[in-house]
């Protein structure tokens, strides 16, 4: 397989592959225009509640379905070295099956028609990620048993419309800390034998815990903590050894939640050989940073109090929050800001504001690429990519 090829052999030359959460239209140009440049391939890593399939309702980012959007990026990547990503796809992983309270099995049900059309439009990369639930955390084994069922399922989508594909895996959130050896061992030893028995594609990337998690605009897992914590292998230590155990049953490491992490992190990245590295809310918290210092600059202060508000009253803010939080309403509009960028409200106040931009010769998208650019070659040039 091509693209599996072409992984392999930049994983091999000790580079850490990095995934992009589209959080908006210029973060997706962004990440278009730095492959293109320095001819490098960035994995673009969809949510379903970022973009889903239009009989799912969409997403947040651009008001795109997962067809619109496969189109709009393959037509404008002209090298090809974007690689269209499903991240966290599976039951309850978009709003509309939360809101509309859907039993699991329906869950399940929509879910594999979301992997349908995401094969269909060229995905070539699909994480599976049946761990969330509406009534409470499942059982482990009932957990295994649904990512089974969409593993075959897309395995059979994929061969059926002869589309070459690459799994993910993954079963648990980031939870800061790290797994333990047996932990790994036993499910990457799980996966191997299920695969080999029923004869379907053996998942390339698995996504473990390596200490990273993204709370407001830190990430505040172990990974950079320089005091050890109770009861915990140290990271460094611990992701040595999950390597090895990914080495031994043939896996590629995915670490989620990279966002954050300082330039001396993340070029440990590739000296100690992770895989993989997702970066998602970093890009969108950049771009509304931006959006805000350019209407400070020209003494927009109308315009930048409506997009505050806007950006406040969404309350997309809550997720992120650390428990006991003193994050004031000014940096809660930041964690929130890129979930309203394609709001009606948001859409025409971002009118208003380009045209007085435009009187001054600035091309607002443009500043607002460049910068999200710049964030996303730090990422790329310490994973040695370029």
């Amino acid at each position: 397989m091509y693209l599996k090829k072409k992984l392999k052999k930049l994983i091999e030359s000790k580079k850490t592959l990095l995934g992009v959460g589209p959080m908006s239209k210029n973060c997706v140009d962004a990440s278009i225009e730095v492959t293109d440049k320095y001819n490098f391939p960035i994995m673009l890593i969809a949510s379903r509640r970022q973009i889903d399939a239009n009989i799912f309702g969409k997403g947040y980012v651009e008001n795109w379905g997962t067809e619109k959007f496969s189109k709009y990026v393959m037509s404008k990547s002209k090298k090809k070295n974007i690689i269209l990503c499903r991240d966290h796809g599976g039951p309850y992983q978009n709003n509309n099956d939360i809101i509309n309270k859907l039993t699991l099995k329906d869950a399940i049900k929509n879910s594999k028609k979301s992997f349908e059309i995401d094969i269909k439009n060229d995905f070539k990369i699909i994480h599976i990620d049946p761990s969330i639930n509406l009534k409470g955390n499942l059982k482990k084994n009932l957990i295994m048993d649904n990512l089974y069922e969409l593993m075959i399922y897309c395995d059979e989508i994929s061969r059926k419309n002869n589309k070459k594909i690459l799994i993910e895996i993954g079963t648990e959130e980031q939870s800061g800390t790290t797994n333990t050896f047996e932990e790994i061992e036993k499910f990457l030893n799980d996966i191997n034998l299920f695969c080999k028995k029923n004869k379907i594609i053996k998942p390339s990337f698995v996504v473990l815990q390596t200490g990273t998690k993204v709370q407001e605009l830190e990430n505040v897992g172990s990974f950079e903590c320089p005091i050890r914590i109770e009861n915990e292998i140290a990271p460094e230590i611990q992701i040595f050894k999950a390597l090895e155990l990914c080495d031994k049953y043939d896996f590629w490491m995915k670490e989620h939640n990279g966002d954050y992490l300082s330039d001396e992190s993340l070029k440990w990245h590739p000296k100690i050989g992770i895989h993989a590295t997702n970066v998602a809310p970093e890009f969108g918290v950049i771009e509304t940073i931006s959006l805000i210092k350019i209407l400070k600059e020209y003494n927009m202060k109308k315009y930048l109090n409506l997009f505050l508000e806007l950006s406040y009253n969404s309350k997309k803010w809550t997720k992120w929050l650390r428990k006991n939080s003193n994050a004031d309403d000014f940096k809660k509009s930041i964690i929130a800001g890129h979930y309203i960028f394609s709001d009606k409200e948001f859409i025409e106040l971002k009118k208003n504001i380009i045209e007085k931009l435009k009187k001054k010769s600035i091309n607002l998208d443009l500043y607002l690429k460049q910068n999200i650019m710049k964030s996303i070659l730090r990422y790329t040039k310490c994973f040695k990519l370029h």
